[in-house]
């Protein structure tokens, strides 16, 4: 009689059996080997519990395969046991836990060691097939721990530590967190600007003291080709101190002096206004000249010209224009005593110099 005591199950022909048969039988045998070195799958789990998966004698059966990747026909709960019989078989398996639920499994064949598989994982197990206290152990467990000294070409690193010296010839990308690493020492080479870096080999002089304290001082030492000294500079409300501006292409110095005291000037007199009403003399007039039609007038007023300002006023009316000097001391240009107002007659002009505050003189064409 036949038996299937060995490692693959196959039918072991007793001698002197199966007389013109044993060809099919032979067959079959290679059959199974073949199969015992491929891929299959199972749902080994019809349910939501711990399952057996009996290797047939004699017969194709997923469990005889190298690479089992193990399912399920419901979604599992917990953790889930898979038995592996007979628990006389002893071979090297590869299994993948592909069962629908996110449960490990573990995967058993007697009373001994179970090897723990997580959902979506593979592990190289081996049967030791020692009966009723079969174990299943880890193969790659028993693996000493060693490391990659060098990659060449390209690939993804994951889930793995490494130790001493790693060097890659082409692209090595590393996932997760990596630690212990002294970039001083242990890292060569210039990372792109695009993985972070900043694509350059080295600092220029200067450069890393002003990284680590950026100061105007630290500045200026990491830079050339500047010119000037002293702080560094922004464009609201800066302080400069004796700046050489070159030619400007343009700007407003309004608020600027020859010397420290006497306001710019322009090189023509500019027309402040043109107007026909009565109206007081102002600081935005200094420097230029008002024009007086129709009824137009002007009231010099106290408290707003300082020493040195000067204007103009322009009579374009018929029968003259009158300015009120009553607010100032105003003295008609050559005279000792004061005037309240004057009259300046049609294309006169009469020119107001303020020799201090609140004291003009008068000179020009009026009466």
């Amino acid at each position: 009689m036949a038996t299937y005591v060995n490692n693959l199950r196959l039918k072991e022909i007793t001698t002197g059996d199966e007389d013109g048969t044993w060809g099919t039988s032979t067959n079959t045998n290679l059959e199974l080997i073949g199969e015992s070195l491929g891929y299959a799958t199972q749902a080994a789990f019809a349910s939501d519990a711990d399952a057996t998966t009996t290797v047939a004698d004699g017969a194709s059966d997923p469990a005889r395969a190298f690479y089992f990747k193990v399912t399920s026909g419901a979604s599992l709960t917990t953790t889930r046991t898979l038995t592996i019989a007979p628990n006389t078989v002893s071979r090297v398996m590869y299994i993948e836990n592909a069962t629908t639920g996110s449960q490990a499994i573990n995967i058993s064949q007697g009373s001994g060691a179970n090897v723990n598989i997580a959902n979506g994982a593979a592990k190289i197990v081996y049967l030791d097939g020692a009966g009723s206290g079969a174990a299943v152990v880890d193969a790659n467990a028993l693996v000493p721990a060693g490391g990659v000294t060098s990659v060449g070409g390209t690939g993804t690193v994951n889930g793995i530590s490494l130790s001493g010296t790693v060097t890659s010839t082409g692209n090595l990308t590393l996932g997760g967190t990596l630690s212990g690493v002294n970039l001083t020492s242990q890292v060569t080479g210039t990372l792109p600007v695009a993985n972070g870096g900043t694509g350059i080999t080295s600092l220029g002089s200067g450069v890393a003291t002003f990284l680590g304290t950026p100061s105007s001082a630290n500045l200026a030492s990491a830079v050339t080709d500047e010119t000037g000294s002293g702080a560094l500079v922004f464009g609201t409300s800066p302080t400069l101190s004796g700046p050489v501006l070159g030619t400007p292409a343009s700007g407003t110095l309004t608020n600027c002096t020859a010397d420290g005291s006497n306001k710019l000037g322009f090189l023509n007199v500019p027309v402040s206004r043109t107007t026909s009403s009565s109206v007081n003399a102002a600081a935005t007039d200094i420097g230029k000249f008002i024009t007086l039609t129709g009824s137009g007038a002007v009231t010099i007023p106290s408290g707003v010209f300082s020493t040195g300002d000067i204007f103009s006023i322009h009579s374009d009316k018929t029968g003259g224009s009158t300015v009120t000097t009553s607010a100032v001391n105003a003295y008609k240009g050559g005279e000792a005593s004061t005037t309240s107002s004057i009259t300046i007659p049609k294309n006169g002009v009469a020119t107001f110099f303020f020799f201090a505050a609140d004291h003009v003189i008068i000179n020009g064409n009026y009466s």
